[in-house]
């Protein structure tokens, strides 16, 4: 089919980031293109949790999530992928997580962060009781399929109308202009949102803001338990991840044990962290390794790693491990965005940690809101 050339809105990069800015420019009734190199959905997009955790942000991130958790709802509907409003369980196995856990409860109100006791995580979810001092459980989280979530958005926005220039590379840019492998395409606002792969596109940006790509062990598992897992499940190195618990007092008494009890954990910068699937299945994660360039070589340790806290976690002496794979995505110091315009109308929208599938459409809606208002001239072009 032949596609036009002119466009309201040009979209490089067809991660999750992308699509939440074609599925609000359709919205807004704006003739959209999506450029890929690829010939589908590839990379961070497909190869993450699938959990938007709304709830442990802060900041603009947390006005994202929380800006976004409609619209993921409604896409689930319209674009028929699976999604749940699980929820999120925090465990604690010490008294200064649980410290942690109760300050957070406190910040947020009860409505937001519900604070349990140890009778009452265990009897939420099927744990191991060894050193369970309580938990939280976050109720506003959601979850998606991360394999089906953004390949079921492309079909749904292509029945729509958005054309996706697939197996094209976008080379550089000009006022109002994309130029690609496949030729010209002119927009009064073009959005740049590959991921780690902006440093190949802009990179002054890039290095000016620390980017780097960070690459994660994964897994799924299958694994027999009394009772399926309900929700996300948290644990002591979630709570020095997540923004919303930076700054309260009793984090930095978790740091200093967890690294005295695991050097090992903390050279590979474990999250801990557990996601269960439709199919029964659970997603196992994670470790984080930063490069400019990533490695191609994953040490078996991190799987190791993953496999023994699982195994503890859950007091099981095997798990079936399915698949195991290597996530990738951009990562920069004291940053969870690169929000930049190089180029007059040209945007690049970076999420520069592992929050892209809780801010995404939450950014994007902003993102695109604040490109109108600025950018109103009509690009020079020939139409289809």
């Amino acid at each position: 089919m032949h596609k036009q050339r002119n466009y309201d809105v040009v979209i490089i990069g067809s991660g999750i980031v992308g699509l939440a800015h074609a599925y609000h420019a359709y919205r807004r009734g704006l003739t959209v293109a999506v450029v890929d190199h690829a010939d589908t959905v590839v990379g961070a997009s497909v190869q993450n949790f699938g959990h938007a955790c709304i709830t442990a942000q802060s900041g603009d991130a947390l006005s994202y999530a929380r800006a976004g958790r409609e619209h993921w709802l409604n896409l689930s509907g319209q674009a028929e992928f699976w999604s749940s409003e699980s929820g999120t369980h925090c465990v604690a196995r010490h008294d200064d997580e649980l410290a942690v856990l109760q300050q957070f409860a406190d910040l947020r109100g009860p409505e937001q962060a519900k604070l349990l006791d140890r009778d009452q995580i265990l009897e939420r979810l099927p744990i191991s009781p060894d050193g369970v001092t309580g938990g939280l459980f976050m109720p506003d989280d959601l979850q998606v399929d991360p394999r089906t979530a953004a390949p079921s958005i492309v079909r749904w926005l292509e029945g729509c109308g958005v054309d996706f220039h697939w197996r094209t590379a976008a080379t550089a840019f000009d006022p109002g202009v994309v130029h690609t492998s496949r030729g010209e395409l002119y927009a009064d606002n073009i959005f740049v949102t590959v991921n780690y792969d902006i440093d190949r596109l802009f990179p002054e940006y890039a290095e000016r803001g620390g980017l780097l790509r960070c690459r994660l062990h994964m897994m799924r598992a299958r694994i027999e338990l009394p009772v399926p897992l309900p929700t996300p499940l948290f644990t002591g190195w979630s709570l020095l991840r997540y923004s919303g618990f930076e700054g309260l007092p009793a984090v930095a008494d978790v740091a200093s044990r967890l690294g005295e009890e695991h050097p090992n954990y903390l050279a590979l910068d474990l999250h801990q962290m557990y996601t269960p699937q439709p199919d029964g299945s659970i997603l196992i994660g994670d470790t984080h390794i930063r490069e400019i360039s990533s490695s191609p070589f994953q040490s078996e340790a991190g799987f190791d790693t993953l496999v023994t806290e699982a195994k503890a976690m859950f007091d099981v002496e095997r798990i079936e491990v399915t698949e195991r794979w290597q996530g990738i995505y951009s990562s920069a110091p004291d940053s969870e965005f690169l929000l930049v315009e190089p180029i007059p109308g040209i945007h690049v929208v970076t999420v520069t940690t592992g929050i892209g599938m809780t801010t995404s459409m939450g950014l994007a809606e902003s993102s695109l809101t604040t490109a109108l208002e600025q950018h109103t001239t009509t690009p020079i072009g020939v139409d289809a």
